[in-house]
């Protein structure tokens, strides 16, 4: 094991969102979706239906990224796409209940990941909004500390406007 006392902050900080998601991801192969998954899902199921294109807004990727997202998701019966209405050219994308049962699978999962619960720690999560929170602001195009817990959330993708973790389906 490297001596991590002498590792800067950042490295700590990379590292531990690597290996926090490698474990996520393991887990949640077993539920038969991704990470990029449960953030489409938990935005659908905070928020209610809606375009494949405002979901994308939301989670600060590209729609055709969050098509493979949504493709993947339905193929698996977690989410339905019916034709929009309003816009015949888009579809409106809602949550099934297989998809609630797999978010509420993912919660568990996450809210078990680390032994003795390091990850649900308030001073953690509080730090790491803070730094989502300046970090993001320039690169979301809004002033620092205006973002909301909605406005935080984001599945990168190289050459977006989200964080830099590539997620994929």
């Amino acid at each position: 094991m490297p001596n991590l006392e002498q590792w800067p902050t950042g490295r700590l900080l990379t590292t531990a969102a690597r290996l926090v998601e490698h474990a996520w991801n393991e887990r949640l192969v077993d539920i038969g979706v991704t990470h990029a998954g449960v953030i489409a899902l938990g935005v659908l199921a905070d928020q209610g239906a809606m375009t494949q294109a405002g979901l994308a807004q939301i989670v600060r990727v590209q729609a055709q990224t969050m098509g493979k997202t949504l493709a993947r998701l339905e193929s698996r019966g977690h989410v339905t796409r019916v034709r929009n209405d309003l816009d015949r050219r888009s579809h409106m994308v809602s949550i099934s209940p297989a998809g609630r049962e797999v978010l509420d699978s993912a919660d568990d999962i996450e809210r078990t990941l680390v032994a003795g619960g390091g990850l649900v720690s308030e001073e953690l999560r509080s730090h790491l909004q803070t730094v989502i929170r300046e970090l993001g602001a320039p690169r979301w195009n809004m002033a620092p500390g205006t973002g909301t817990a909605d406005d935080d959330l984001a599945l990168g993708e190289p050459g977006s406007t989200g964080p830099a973790a590539t997620v994929v389906g």
